[in-house]
């Protein structure tokens, strides 16, 4: 499959792995998607671009600078974030009477915030001298008055300079605010006068069949960002990131799956409501179901919910705090359970605890099985790591564990993973 995600180059998303890393290892298993299925980040890779966008390298879900890190990064809460980040505009949505013409009346809302991003490297030419070159195009949406553009983190992976380009033209550097692999997001920022600015909406108000509408730099094709419109399929969905070369593959939750087009160079662009509001980001798209069997009108974004929390801690400090427990696991299956000699159905299997972490302190052992946290089951492999995402280092997480014939409860104390 050759499948991109806007904005990252040269991704795909695997459906399974064999071992999963504590917040870097989703499965794409809330899809309920078989092992064959591949998901694909929407970037346009250089010769792409100069091809316009024909052929394309990366995938929405091939992100090749995922997280390096190996244990247990996920997302931590911060209000001071939050209160300290700039007010998204505050126009008044739009409200049509016209089915027939909202859409237009979207794009003419939000299409001047929706801009080019193109990822410059430095490479040694045929004279052994350094050149930058583009090596791949996204999106990405001003969303506020300080000139600031949220979009994937596979966008801007491994840039040595980014080039930000408007609908009208202008183009400018972009310096880089903060970016986080483990949430593939990242916001940059652009200085300039009379800046177009999109207004951040509220995507829990989200329901199925809502029609939504998606901007962005479709095959990097000249003359602006594309416009397709769809419903939002789902709400609340799980899925994996495709692994980075280091074999990452971090978890996105609450993301909104839409049957709106999604295309290589779409990554990091905006989602957009009816009242022209934007509520995600839009990031992967579904590849093939099987072999030689391309799944149809099956995209994803980030939702706004999730998203803009990510980027206030990108605005305030430059960096994402992630816990830290120090573990690696296998979900629990029949085969994995025979062996130990189980009968739970569900759960996780320690397989290896690293010395001196949060989880070798509490007492958790290879072999252990943990079945809940925090009180809730964990059923399947996003599961660990949805906890602990709503968690911050230092908070305590109870954890339900069988351990040979005896159930036990562990307390752990989350900690910052390092490195950050």
């Amino acid at each position: 499959m050759n499948t991109s995600k806007a904005g990252r180059i040269g991704l795909q998303l695997l459906a399974a792995t064999s071992i999963v890393l504590l917040a870097a290892g989703c499965q794409f298993n809330g899809l309920s998607l078989p092992p064959s299925v591949t998901a694909a980040r929407t970037s346009v890779a250089a010769n792409a671009v100069a091809a316009a966008g024909s052929t394309v390298s990366g995938t929405a879900l091939q992100a090749t600078n995922q997280t390096t890190s190996v244990i247990s990064p996920v997302a931590a809460r911060s209000s001071t974030a939050q209160q300290t980040s700039p007010t998204p505009t505050t126009a008044a949505p739009i409200v049509s009477s016209n089915f027939a013409t909202a859409v237009r009346e979207v794009a003419a809302r939000v299409k001047p915030a929706v801009v080019q991003i193109t990822n410059q490297q430095v490479q040694i030419d045929q004279f052994n001298q350094s050149v930058s070159v583009p090596a791949g195009v996204g999106s990405g949406v001003i969303y506020d008055a300080q000139g600031h553009i949220l979009t994937n983190n596979h966008v801007i992976a491994g840039a040595d300079k980014l080039l930000v380009t408007l609908p009208d033209g202008r183009s400018f550097p972009a310096k880089v605010v903060g970016a986080d692999p483990q949430t593939d997001l990242a916001v940059l920022q652009i200085s300039g006068s009379n800046l177009p600015i999109a207004q951040l909406g509220d995507s829990s108000q989200l329901q199925v069949g809502d029609w939504v509408v998606a901007i962005g730099n479709a095959l990097a094709l000249t003359g602006g960002p594309t416009v397709t419109a769809g419903v939002v399929s789902a709400v609340g969905r799980t899925v994996q990131e495709p692994a980075d070369q280091n074999g990452n593959a971090p978890f996105l939750f609450d993301v909104i799956q839409t049957s709106a087009p999604i295309n290589p160079g779409n990554s990091g662009g905006p989602l957009v409501n009816l009242n022209g509001q934007v509520v995600g980001i839009n990031t992967l798209v579904a590849g093939q179901a099987q072999p030689g069997v391309q799944a149809q009108g099956i995209g994803f974004a980030i939702s706004m919910a999730a998203a803009r929390p990510i980027a206030d801690q990108l605005v305030a400090t430059g960096h994402v705090t992630h816990t830290y427990l120090g573990v690696r696991y296998l979900p629990l299956n029949a085969m994995i359970a025979s062996r130990l000699g189980t009968t739970q159905k569900s759960g996780i299997v320690v397989m290896q605890v690293v010395s001196g972490s949060p989880a070798a302190k509490a007492g958790l052992q290879q072999r252990d099985i943990v079945t809940a946290a925090d009180g809730t089951n964990l059923v399947d492999e996003s599961s660990l790591a949805r906890v602990l995402s709503m968690h911050k280092p230092g908070d305590k997480v109870a954890l339900k564990v069988i351990r040979g014939t005896n159930t036990l409860t562990l307390t752990v104390t989350l900690a910052a993973l390092a490195g950050q």
